[in-house]
């Protein structure tokens, strides 16, 4: 007899079906100028962008996330680039296994930062901000230090459950084992899929 996996349902209704993030977008001032940015300062790789689109642009894809470049019809559709980095602005995130490599990228390049640190049970998180070309915030973090402990009854979507190849490092048969954990175990294992994923090498 095999075991069934049934997916619950959220707050009474259906669960949306998301499966991760896709991309953020931004409108640049100089597309070309934030494409050098995130090529040569964070790794991102430019990638083929669908012909049907009437307006300058540019992609960029990697660590499973994509940068979608928006060119401005005018420098006023662009905020205005603050001089100030303040940590409590709107800004993106990447994870990052070692903050001292990118410290020392960041000063060798010259790029101005801040940088703060997060304190938990004893559990420590450090945080480096800095803008790209036209003022956006970045953090870059070794946030995975810090577990991701629901509030609630874990309402939380976990990606690959049926990929066979991701799910066998974890349960085998295709079933992985932290879908019958706790929701913090769940959540660890989804960091370590993570992982996994990012280590595969990706063609385009």
């Amino acid at each position: 007899m095999g075991l069934e996996i049934v997916e619950e349902e959220v707050n009474g209704g259906s669960p949306l079906p998301l499966l991760s993030l896709n991309h953020v977008s931004f409108v640049c001032r100089s597309v070309s100028r934030s494409v050098k940015f995130y090529e040569e300062v964070l790794g991102f790789v430019s990638v083929k962008r669908p012909s049907s689109f009437n307006f300058h642009g540019a992609w960029l894809f990697n660590y499973g996330v994509g940068i979608h470049l928006l060119q401005c019809n005018s420098p006023d559709d662009v905020p205005k680039k603050k001089g100030v980095i303040n940590p409590k602005d709107n800004h993106i995130s990447f994870q990052c296994s070692n903050v001292e490599v990118l410290k020392h990228k960041l000063e060798e390049m010259g790029i101005e930062y801040v940088t703060a640190l997060v304190e938990d049970s004893g559990i420590q998180v450090n945080q480096f901000f800095f803008h790209d070309p036209d003022g956006y915030m970045v953090e870059i973090c070794n946030c995975e230090n810090l577990p991701v402990l629901p509030l609630s009854s874990c309402p939380l979507k976990f990606p690959y459950p049926k990929d066979p190849i991701l799910s066998s490092l974890y349960g085998g048969n295709g079933l992985p084992k932290f879908q019958f954990r706790s929701c913090a175990a769940e959540a660890e294992g989804v960091f370590m899929e993570t992982l996994v994923t990012d280590m595969m090498d990706i063609s385009f």
